[in-house]
């Protein structure tokens, strides 16, 4: 096929070779590897004819098969020097750019032949015209003196690309300098550029040389200021890794010297190797571990980063992944175990006894969460170790009192300075096994702040169904707690959020009744405290009412904490009475006042006379149940109600409503409709520096008004726990076991409780059930039934009819 040349508008006819991802300039030589059958047939028909060819360059690089609308319209018309089959189907052409075309027209038709060995495939061929560069206005030459200024620079600013950008061959800027043709020396910078497809088709593309070398020197100055800052980097890169090499031989030299002089046993870095290796990690923590291991190798020992790796590695290796003790699985010395260590607590031993009975079974358990709660002295804490010392584990104590920051519980980042893992994971370090038992101490203390709220935090820590992939901020790995036993104590769940009660298994302490306090005090307590002040058992006897008359005199508790230090003042007493007499010390009831001073809770204190406007109610508080005397005082005046005692707001809208309660009965009282016109009510609690609130005191704050506006009295043997409603009816209350054993205590003979609460009495223990008469009550008719002495007004249920006369309630 020949090069046709129409004579009416000059136009060629060429085959076309597209190019993808490549640019051809007039006057430049150019390789090229030519593999698609579209390309092999524009070759064959080029060879075939004139050699001519027209280079155009494809819009998009990713189209195997283009047409006429995926091509540039301007290309070069260029001359087919060699061609040259390769081995693997292709054909390598050495093509020499001729000038620039425009193409006014493809067409597209079927290759009548192939190359040897190649199919027949689609010829595109192209109508096009010749583009030269547009002459200057003057009509004088193409190039001007400015346009020569500009080519010239342009060829500078190539210099110092070239010295620049390492791709380049370094003859190429002497072939440029021996080129007097500006055109040719334009086109040469264009096509040594290393810039995007786009811009080296907009170079080809200039209408005139003037245009081409404003082009150029614009693109050379932006590539040189990129060129130089990649430069600046490199060196800055290139002298950071000289010096950490130049570091690593030092290091290295020293380490060798070291072992020369007998300085060092062995390769630090070995030796840490070995020790992951031994560890039993799990395998994704094996692969992090060596891989901090490898960068520690990397950094200079002085440098911050080199301090982090090793602070990882060393908490990695240092804490337990398979190490275990054994649990105990004989239920016998469990038992034996645990009664050795406490006295009572019978629930509590029991569950621990399921617990172990369940391990012994099935081998492998993972570890509840228990939380203790009780009262201060009733040995929450203690009864933890003693857990541990059942099941023969390790044990670990975290106090949580008064922690407020986040990082406490999941450890801080180590981008901090001074980062460390938080406290779960260092009680496990002290552990030493997978499975202690942890004791968090005091969880209803803790606090929050803009540090976080550390009880969220223990959410994850708790949850039997997290834990066991539970991630610390500083290891940034998974660590599994599901073995771990923990044990929480609180005085009150009422500071903890909902949802981190909900995670625990719920066991209450009410507080030791007489007969256990006596029993600790002589298995336990006694003995403690002699051989702690030094004082010879054998040496000091005790008489029978010593320490019932210490319990019921020195001390109002619930646990057993204040009668721990009455008798270690006892003993210190004895100790002195030791060291001036040796003979055998005989305490009585009559002493105590000498060796203990005055008895602050004296027995005439306790008051169980009955009493006019006067009741006693049961409180629950952080240190247990705690009796509570209201005193309601009537005098004339208009109808204030005054209440006294640091009283809270809920018992305070438990006065209001025990008071509209009355006035709404007044007539079944036998009391005036308008009484609260002419009196003044005044409702105390005495104590008035420890604060009370509540909703347990109305049936109480009702029977001690009905009391004292009627004249009847309250009997005094007598106490009671429940809210009132407006209407009468009496509702259910909380802490009835606290209550119960604090009624024991002051020696209360009747109870009066609401009826929905019968079903917490078999919760009591059985000294305080047996020991106490129990009255339910549905109504304020059953509480007064019980309550007041003498005549008792029945309140039936009245109907309220507004009058029409204002201010009137008939």
């Amino acid at each position: 096929m020949s090069t046709q040349r129409t004579s009416r508008t000059g136009s060629l006819k060429l085959p076309v070779l597209p190019l993808r991802d490549v640019v051809l300039f007039p006057h430049v030589a150019m390789p090229l590897l030519i593999g698609r059958d579209a390309s092999l047939a524009a070759v064959t028909a080029a060879l075939d004819g004139s050699r001519e060819i027209l280079l155009v360059t494809q819009r998009n690089a990713d189209v195997n098969v283009p047409t006429g609308t995926d091509l540039y319209r301007i290309g070069v018309r260029a001359r087919v020097q060699q061609a040259t089959r390769v081995s693997n189907g292709t054909t390598k052409i050495l093509v020499d750019g001729l000038e620039r075309v425009q193409v006014s027209r493809f067409t597209t038709t079927k290759a009548l032949q192939a190359t040897k060995g190649a199919k027949a495939g689609t010829l595109i061929e192209a109508r096009v015209d010749p583009l030269p560069f547009k002459r200057a206005r003057a009509g004088g030459p193409q190039g001007s003196e400015t346009t020569h200024a500009r080519i010239r620079h342009a060829l500078s600013l190539f210099e110092d690309y070239s010295g620049l950008q390492r791709r380049l061959p370094p003859e190429v800027i002497g072939l440029l300098q021996g080129l007097d043709d500006e055109e040719r020396i334009a086109f040469g910078i264009a096509a040594h550029l290393q810039i995007p497809i786009e811009q080296r088709q907009a170079l080809l593309g200039a209408a005139s040389l003037a245009d081409l070398s404003t082009q150029l020197v614009n693109i050379l100055g932006a590539e040189l200021e990129l060129l130089k800052l990649e430069r600046k980097i490199d060196d800055q890169v290139r002298g950071s890794l000289f010096q950490n090499q130049r570091e690593f031989f030092l290091q290295e030299q020293l380490r060798a010297i070291h072992r020369e002089l007998g300085q060092e046993d062995g390769d630090e870095f070995e030796e840490m190797a070995k020790q992951i290796a031994a560890r039993g990690l799990p395998e994704a923590v094996e692969t992090r571990a060596h891989r901090e291991l490898r960068r520690l190798k990397r950094s200079s020992p002085t440098s911050p980063d080199a301090a982090v790796s090793r602070g990882w590695l060393d908490w990695v290796l240092a804490l337990p992944w398979t190490a275990r003790t054994v649990d105990t699985t004989d239920l016998d010395v469990a038992r034996t175990s645990l009664e050795g260590d406490h006295y009572g607590l019978a629930e509590v031993k029991e569950r621990i006894l399921d617990h172990i009975a369940v391990l012994a079974r099935v081998g492998k358990l993972p570890g509840p969460i228990l939380c203790l709660v009780g009262p201060p002295g009733v040995g929450k804490t203690s009864l933890g170790r003693s857990i541990a010392h059942a099941l023969d584990r390790k044990f670990v104590r975290m106090a949580l009192g008064g922690v407020r920051d986040e990082a406490e519980i999941r450890g801080h980042r180590r981008t901090y300075i001074g980062a460390m893992p938080g406290r779960i994971l260092q009680a496990m370090r002290r552990a030493e096994s997978v499975n202690p038992v942890i004791l968090l101490d005091e969880i209803d203390k803790l606090g929050a702040d803009f540090r976080g709220d550390p009880a969220a935090a223990l959410l994850e820590v708790l949850d039997p169904e997290q834990n066991s992939a539970f991630n610390d901020h500083y290891l940034e790995v998974d660590y599994d707690l599901s073995q771990v036993l923990f044990v929480t104590t609180a005085n009150s769940l009422g500071s903890i959020p909902e949802a981190l009660r909900d995670r625990m298994e719920i066991i209450r302490l009410p507080g030791y009744l007489e007969q256990e306090k006596l029993a600790i005090a002589r298995r336990f307590l006694v003995p403690k405290q002699l051989v702690a002040n030094g004082v010879p058992a054998d040496r000091v006897t005790l008489a029978d009412d010593v320490l019932p008359a210490i319990i019921r005199n020195y001390t109002r508790e619930a646990g057993v904490r204040d009668l721990e230090r009455r008798i270690a003042r006892l003993s210190r007493k004895l100790a002195r009475r030791a060291w001036t007499d040796k003979n055998t010390h005989t305490v009585s009831t009559d002493d105590l006042h000498a060796m203990l001073g005055t008895a602050p809770h004296p027995e005439d204190e306790l008051n169980l006379e009955d009493q006019v406007g006067v009741a006693n109610g049961l409180a629950y508080t952080s240190t247990g149940g705690e009796l509570l005397e209201i005193e309601v005082s009537v005098v004339p005046g208009r109808g204030r109600l005054q209440l006294t005692g640091t009283l809270g707001d809920v018992i305070k809208e438990s006065a209001a409503a025990a008071l509209s309660f009355v006035r709404a009965r007044a007539s079944a009282l036998g009391l005036s409709p308008d009484f609260h016109r002419t009196r003044d009510i005044h409702v105390h609690l005495p104590a008035g520096a420890t604060p009370k609130d509540g909703p347990s005191a109305g049936i109480a704050l009702a029977t001690a008004l009905i009391s004292a506006l009627t004249g009847i009295p309250v009997r005094g043997d007598v106490a009671m726990t429940g809210e009132v409603t407006l209407r009468g009816r009496v509702l259910p209350i909380g802490g009835l076991r606290e209550k119960g054993v604090a009624a024991h205590r002051h020696r209360i003979a009747h109870v009066i409780v609401p009826a929905a609460n019968m079903k917490d009495l078999n919760e009591l223990p059985d000294d305080v059930r047996a020991g106490v008469t129990w009255h339910v009550a549905r109504t304020m008719d059953e509480v007064l039934a019980v309550a007041l002495r003498g005549a008792v007004p029945t309140l039936r249920e009245e109907r309220i009819v507004l009058s029409d006369a204002p201010g009137m309630v008939t």
